[in-house]
């Protein structure tokens, strides 16, 4: 059996790739993965909930914990709009003993996988294609024809990092994704569900 090296299981993917829904089959399949919850400028969508699906900062708040360093990796992803993973969240998950699973922007990801090594497992999650991609963030009503143009445009060069993770799951099928996922985790992490 593979020598187990993970500690920690970063999910990063272009917005609409499925990343989200894909952490959520690793939460309900493992009982040793816990969500990292990030942090955020952007409003909540009508269905997130405050510390469950994100911390959600104003611009002074996120760049006052930018100056006291309390980000494992942030990025401004789009003009004024932040997001970021608190080293304190990282703790207090591996201070229960379990694995944290980031979902994260892919340079995010990158910056993560390089300082954390091999105690991090990287794994990127690619649409089968742009026009799927499209689709998808169309069919879930949660933003602007403006916010899709963006994250349209932002998907064709995240695509490029693919090669910087240790992994790559294309999610053109939802539960064959999960499952390809489902054995990365059992070989990296040596776990049973």
């Amino acid at each position: 059996m593979a020598q187990a090296s993970g500690h920690i299981l970063i999910l990063s993917a272009p917005s609409g790739a499925g990343k989200t829904t894909l952490a959520g089959k690793v939460l309900s399949r493992f009982s040793q993965f816990e969500f990292s919850v990030s942090a955020t400028t952007r409003a909540p969508r009508h269905y997130e909930e405050h510390g469950k699906h994100y911390y959600f900062l104003d611009q002074e708040e996120f760049e006052e914990l930018l100056e006291q360093d309390a980000f494992i990796e942030w990025e401004e992803v789009y003009p004024g709009r932040y997001y970021g993973t608190l080293r304190s969240e990282i703790d207090r998950i591996l201070a229960h003993h379990h694995f944290p699973v980031l979902d994260i922007d892919v340079d995010g990801g990158v910056h993560v996988k390089r300082d954390y090594g091999d105690r991090a497992v990287s794994v990127f999650i690619q649409p089968p294609s742009i026009e799927a991609l499209e689709q998808r963030l169309r069919n879930r009503k949660a933003d602007s024809e403006e916010d899709i143009q963006q994250r349209l445009k932002k998907a064709a060069h995240e695509l490029e990092y693919a090669q910087h993770y240790d992994f790559v799951v294309i999610n053109d099928d939802l539960e064959r994704a999960a499952d390809e996922l489902e054995g990365i985790i059992r070989q990296m992490f040596l776990v049973r569900s």
